[in-house]
């Protein structure tokens, strides 16, 4: 057992700063600095001796004896010099003078000095294994993060939640699935988490700061670092709705071996896991993998045959991951008892009259945030019937691909100019996404009349990018 201490916080009412949760924080910062070390041989340090204080007071025989005399000599190398809590309380009390070392930039304690002072700043913290505001949820993990870097809000880490993870390279019918989805979860309660990725994870948390429950994003850089770039405004909205955390210290940049790391967060975090679009490689199946060892549900929405990336998904299928339709699927699996009803945010419902004409029997719900609507199942999929003005909404929120809500341009459909009906094509095979779909709905999103419409398509069914259905719906095969 860890004996577990309070968080390192700075406050801003006592007068005088605590200084011994400040030191102690410091000696986990060095104890994770220890050259050579990997997780593994730290958390058998930790079983063995307790914190890291106890580890690095204790004698080399001692050290030697159970984890070996090359790594017990690491350890004692590492051993803070009898400068460095006084430096650590000078940084703290804000003292006029500090010892000559903190002003040695290659100080290899600088960088505890730096960590130190991001974690004093305003919803910046660093929680350790050891404290109570470390996730129960990771406690269980065979390898469990020994550092969280967090930036946002400390509570959200306490929550329960849901992973929800998928493509980089998404479709837009699955960024609409993955919306939809999420804010039904977090309205039922689960706070949503995925990696912040392009794709389907930004799609996961851009649904979960739709609902109360919020979102939490699990990086692979350093928290200060935030990657991809494109997300960064996202990110921002993270911070003050939910948290960002990585395990990675300050200043880490992105790399591909950061990232399975991080993916085994994402698993330990949620009581389940959706994979949402996913290639037969890709690392969402890695975070799934994850999750079923550790013994939480996982679950797949299944895509067209044709789609390579519902290849992953029917691979999950067939190897034991739930196939799901809507969100409630997910919410009867795991028996959960949401604290209030699943509201219409990321519902797949039907159109009011209002918003068009009555839904023809048969026909598929769509995504709704438009206030409460008749029964329809939470997040359901399929690639529903979307007014002028609800594709608009949308394509703002990220939903739709940017252009979804305005009409194209009357050129695109002129027969008499090759360039501009290709443009044309594009542009509807964009829309049009994997999923099977009306000339109703494609009508909608594109702002083209059905007979325009029929112009493009006709074309593209022959030189075979599109295929049509029985019940008149329309898929794009390449």
């Amino acid at each position: 057992m860890f004996c577990r201490a309070g968080p390192f916080r700075v406050s801003t009412l006592t007068p005088e700063p605590d200084i011994a949760p400040r030191v102690a924080l410091a000696t986990w910062l060095r104890f994770m600095q220890v050259p050579g070390l990997g997780n593994a041989a730290r958390r058998a340090l930790l079983k063995t001796f307790g914190l890291p204080e106890a580890i690095f007071a204790a004698s080399y025989t001692a050290l030697a004896a159970g984890i070996g005399a090359e790594v017990a000599e690491r350890i004692l190398r590492a051993v803070p010099g009898a400068g460095f809590d006084a430096l650590v309380t000078a940084r703290t009390a804000g003292a006029a003078t500090e010892p000559a070392a903190a002003r040695d930039g290659d100080n290899p304690d600088q960088a505890i000095l730096t960590a130190l002072a991001w974690a004093g700043q305003p919803d910046q913290h660093i929680v350790t294994l050891a404290d109570t505001d470390y996730p129960a949820s990771l406690l269980t993990m065979e390898d469990p993060p020994l550092v969280l870097y967090v930036r946002g809000r400390l509570d959200s880490l306490a929550q329960p939640m849901f992973a929800v993870v998928g493509s980089r390279n998404a479709t837009a019918q699955g960024e609409r699935d993955a919306e939809a989805f999420s804010a039904a979860l977090g309205q039922a309660g689960l706070t949503v988490v995925s990696g912040l990725a392009l794709g389907i994870d930004a799609a996961a948390h851009r649904g979960g700061l739709s609902s109360p429950a919020g979102t939490v994003a699990i990086v692979g850089t350093g928290v200060d670092r935030l990657y991809p770039a494109r997300n960064a405004a996202l990110a921002r909205e993270i911070i003050q709705h939910g948290a960002i955390v990585s395990e990675f210290p300050l200043g880490t940049p992105a790399l591909a071996s950061n990232f399975p790391r991080r993916n085994r967060i994402i698993a330990g975090l949620g009581l389940g896991c959706l994979v949402v679009e996913a290639a037969p490689k890709s690392g969402s199946l890695i975070t799934a993998r994850l999750a079923a060892e550790a013994g939480h549900d996982v679950f797949a929405i299944p895509g067209s045959i044709h789609s390579p990336l519902s290849r992953g998904c029917h691979q999950l299928i067939r190897q034991g991951a739930k196939l799901v339709e809507s969100a409630q699927d997910i919410l009867e699996e795991l028996r959960w008892q949401s604290a209030a009803p699943v509201l219409n945010k990321g519902h797949f419902d039907k159109e009011t009259p209002a918003a068009g004409e009555r839904q023809k029997a048969g026909t598929p719900r769509v995504l709704s945030r438009e206030g409460p609507k008749p029964a329809g199942r939470a997040g359901e999929t399929a690639s529903g019937k979307v007014s002028g003005v609800n594709a608009a909404s949308m394509a703002e929120k990220g939903s739709l691909p940017p252009d979804a809500g305005k009409p194209l341009a009357p050129s695109a459909v002129d027969a008499q100019n090759p360039d501009a009906a290709s443009h044309g094509e594009a542009q509807v095979l964009r829309v049009l996404g994997r999923a099977p779909c009306d000339l109703d709905t494609l009508a909608a999103r594109s702002h083209l009349t059905p007979a325009a419409l029929l112009a493009i398509l006709l074309p593209l069914e022959l030189i075979g990018r599109v295929a049509q259905l029985p019940g008149g719906l329309y898929q794009r095969l390449d």
